[in-house]
């Protein structure tokens, strides 16, 4: 069987923002991780669209695309162009899961929900000629999982080629996140077992490991025993967690061990209102500078995200964001307009109060005000995203920010991966077209070595064991 599948480019591909080392940094994993279910023998080709350009001359047995809502009509667009020429399509992801009407109207079936239990089963069914129109996850397991067929991903288009996944959803329920509704009707969060995850780290050449999963940390007997086991391997990982789970126990301490080195922390807002509002009880009356501390007393980066447009915020959140930001050494900050996505508590609550501007999802892309706000205007939302990325990533801030370590390596650290990130775009540009991202790698992994810090225990004459007890 010949089989094609494709990851249509987000919006922004066309758009003034588009940047493509943010699309070159590492490989996305669905479809890849459904090719392990494909025979042998069949004919793969899977195309990233960020990447590459898609090529739409071929007629396959069977199209798969993974649909994300700012690319639902690109991707609605190459399913009713094969339709066109007789090719079986199928649609999945989560703008499928959260609007399957609307995606059912452009594929021959869909899927809601993961694909671990359904796509092994709509091939038995399509073999036999007797596919169903819908497909929905009810069990939820990573337990026999098939390796990842990455011998379909291009490595060479991508700076961290080495990305993987170890979990799936998330344990908290943020009220606008578009995962609670990917995973309803069953499990929202479960792992591998750690003797697979440590397999399909081995199987990964070189150092540099990207975790996508959305909270690493989330289970703590799986994340211990994964940090105890890649003891040792010399590996240099980037992840995401929570604040909670920073300040609690000693898991960041096994994470920094095993190779942790840069964290994406969803930090949000600062307003204990806009915390009730979207139901993130993980960050209530959490310190968040004792959190940053704490990473930095661990030589860890910080990838700090941030949320404008909750309810409670006004005119002065984007200076008061970007400041904290700056006196606090975040590494990168990534700036958010809150963005109602369909199927999320959030848009059923704004539906319902009339506060819903518009369903066209290309705006769907946390840069534009797609709902009424309460304090701010759409423009003044709209103008303070902007500048806060602006001002955030200015030569000045960068280097005060940098200043703030303690240790003159973290400083340097700082600075050239803060600069690195958003000051030589150009450079980027020249390299991912001569297809050499691969030799930025060592210096990536050089900028994300280790720091030697004071423990946090001499700098807060407390135990880090007992910052805040497990539970």
């Amino acid at each position: 069987m010949n089989v094609k599948m494709i990851l249509p480019a987000l919006t922004e591909a066309e758009s003034p923002f588009w940047r493509p080392i943010k699309y070159s940094l590492f490989p996305p994993l669905g479809l890849a991780t459904l090719a392990a279910y494909l025979s042998p023998d069949d004919t793969v080709c899977l195309q990233d669209q960020h990447v590459e350009k898609v090529d739409l001359s071929d007629t396959p047995d069977l199209v798969v695309i993974q649909v994300y809502i700012t690319n639902a009509y690109r991707a609605y667009s190459f399913a009713d162009h094969y339709r066109a020429k007789g090719v079986y399509v199928i649609l999945g992801g989560l703008h499928v899961t959260s609007l399957p009407e609307e995606a059912a109207q452009h594929a021959d079936s869909i899927f809601l929900g993961p694909g671990e239990e359904t796509f092994p089963q709509f091939l038995k069914d399509f073999r036999a000629k007797r596919p169903q129109k819908r497909y929905f996850s009810a069990t939820r397991s990573l337990v026999h999982v098939p390796p990842i067929r990455r011998e379909f991903i291009k490595r060479n288009l991508y700076l961290v080629p080495n990305s993987i996944v170890v979990t799936r959803g998330c344990p908290h329920h943020c009220n606008f996140c578009y995962k609670d509704a990917f995973f309803e009707g069953g499990k929202s969060f479960y792992t591998q077992t750690v003797d697979a995850a440590l397999a399909e780290i081995d199987r990964l050449p070189g150092r540099h490991l990207y975790f996508l999963d959305d909270h690493l940390l989330g289970n703590v007997k799986f994340a211990s025993a994964l940090f105890e086991g890649m003891k040792g391997m010399n590996r240099v990982f980037q992840s995401a967690a929570t604040v909670d789970s920073i300040l609690r126990g000693n898991l960041i301490e096994q994470a920094a061990e095993a190779g942790l080195r840069s964290l994406f922390v969803g930090f949000e807002t600062f307003s204990p209102e806009n915390l009730k509002q979207s139901n993130k009880k993980q960050n209530l009356l959490k310190d968040y500078e004792r959190a940053v501390k704490r990473l930095h007393s661990l030589g860890i980066m910080i990838n700090g995200s941030f949320v404008f447009g909750l309810d409670d915020d006004d005119q002065d959140v984007f200076k008061r964001t970007v400041a904290w930001g700056v006196e606090n050494s975040i590494t990168t900050s990534t700036y958010h307009i809150l963005t109602p996505y369909p199927g999320t508590s959030l848009y059923a609550d704004l539906k319902r109060e009339g506060r819903i501007m518009t369903d066209n999802w290309d705006l769907y892309d946390t840069r534009h005000v797609v709902y009424k706000t309460r304090k701010l205007s759409p423009q003044q939302l709209e103008e303070g995203y902007h500048w806060a990325y602006r001002e955030f990533y200015t030569w000045s801030n960068i280097a005060r920010a940098s200043l703030h370590h303690e240790s003159p390596k973290h400083m340097l650290k700082h600075f050239l991966y803060s600069g690195g990130w958003k000051k030589f775009e150009p450079l980027w540009n020249i390299v991912i077209k001569s297809r050499n991202l691969g030799t930025m790698l060592p210096l990536l992994e050089s900028i994300l070595s280790k720091v030697n810090y004071t423990s946090e225990k001499k700098q807060n004459n407390i135990p880090v064991a007992e910052a805040i007890p497990a539970s």
